[in-house]
């Protein structure tokens, strides 16, 4: 997606303006998921259990499930930061807030597998003077560093269940499947950077993948603390599961509940919305078939969904506006209108200039 997105980011006039095409895109799934609903209704009035624990909730665990989403995206912020801070600076913490944020809600709300999040993110990065090859490396480097501690669990969640390393057991479908896919993801992506660049379409998008991937090798090996940032962000966002299971009863075994999370959500690949819809139903389906109770399950994942989906996309919405703020800044930057700060702990506070001496102040540390 990194890779191949580039050709269209630096047409795109206005990020966020809407389009005939996305407004149709748009109501399309919006009717989609209406007569879903309708569908669904039905079965779910067939589950009085479903109802009856949504209404007694704990409210301490649902609470505890807040603050565990939030902890989950400092994870991401943090990686973020460590991949795309370059010598210039300009995305360090706070910009990296922004663009977390305003890119889950662009996921959540224009596109599906992630795609709206990657277009933000590009686009940012881009107005922050990038080059686009560097944009198209950086992206891999941290979607490669996210997404291995994905498919590592799913390899080996899938593959302890199946032969009983770890408690929860499981049909071979359910275990072993999705450690194949796990591995073939892994494997497959490791081979792209033996690829040497070239001049055919493939090998143009295909050639910064490889350069993400042996980036992401050389932050491993140099020990940044920030790469732990994807562990943080898969680890709270799992536990948000459990709390909100444990909200409306008991959860499953820890092995099930992550293998049940990560088979689910690659339902994120289909062509809907965020996922809406896809990502519930492939997550219930496969807590049922480790054996959860089917109307525990339903509870526990509209709760996560609404922590993990909904809750972000008004402080992403926020986080929007303040990145438009920060790009501009940086657009009057580049064209002269404003003075870059020679440090960074000069663009934090007001560093007033000596009254005698005409030059301005040099940086402390």
């Amino acid at each position: 997606m990194a890779a191949a997105g580039m050709e269209s980011i630096d047409r795109t006039p206005a990020l966020g303006a809407l389009s005939a095409r996305r407004i149709a895109v748009l109501a399309g799934a919006t009717a989609v998921l209406v007569l879903g609903a309708l569908v669904l209704a039905p079965k779910l009035a067939d589950l009085p259990d479903v109802w009856q624990r949504l209404a007694h909730g704990d409210m301490s665990w649902l609470g505890f499930a807040l603050v565990l989403e939030a902890l989950s995206f400092v994870g991401h912020i943090v990686l973020f930061r460590a991949v795309a801070l370059d010598e210039g600076g300009r995305i360090g913490m706070r910009a990296s807030t922004e663009i977390t944020l305003a890119g889950h809600m662009a996921t959540r709300v224009l596109a599906t597998a992630g795609a709206g999040g990657v277009a933000l993110t590009a686009w940012s990065m881009r107005k922050a003077g990038m080059e686009r090859r560097d944009v198209a490396s950086r992206m891999t480097t941290f979607l490669v560093l996210l997404y291995v501690v994905y498919m590592a669990a799913m390899f080996f969640g899938g593959l302890g269940l199946y032969f009983g390393l770890i408690p929860g057991g499981g049909s071979f479908a359910i275990t072993v499947v999705p450690a194949i896919v796990g591995f073939v993801a892994v494997a497959a992506v490791w081979s792209f950077q033996f690829v040497k660049p070239g001049e055919s379409r493939l090998r143009r998008w295909v050639s910064p993948v490889g350069d993400g991937v042996r980036d992401a090798k050389r932050l491993v090996k140099s020990g940044n603390l920030g790469l732990l940032g994807a562990i943080l962000w898969w680890g709270f966002d799992i536990a948000v599961l459990w709390a909100s299971f444990k909200a409306f009863g008991e959860s499953p075994a820890i092995g099930v509940l992550v293998v049940a999370y990560f088979v689910g959500t690659l339902a994120n690949l289909l062509p809907l919305p965020g996922g809406i819809g896809g990502v519930d139903g492939g997550m219930v389906g496969a807590l049922v078939a480790f054996g959860t109770n089917p109307g525990l399950a339903i509870v526990a994942v509209l709760a996560y969904r609404f922590f993990a989906f909904w809750l972000p996309i008004a402080p992403g919405a926020v986080a929007f506006a303040s990145l438009r703020r920060t790009v501009a800044t940086w657009e009057r930057q580049d064209a002269g209108e404003e003075p870059e700060h020679p440090c960074p702990a000069a663009s934090r506070r007001h560093v007033p200039a000596p009254r005698r001496a005409p030059e301005p102040a040099m940086c402390t540390k």
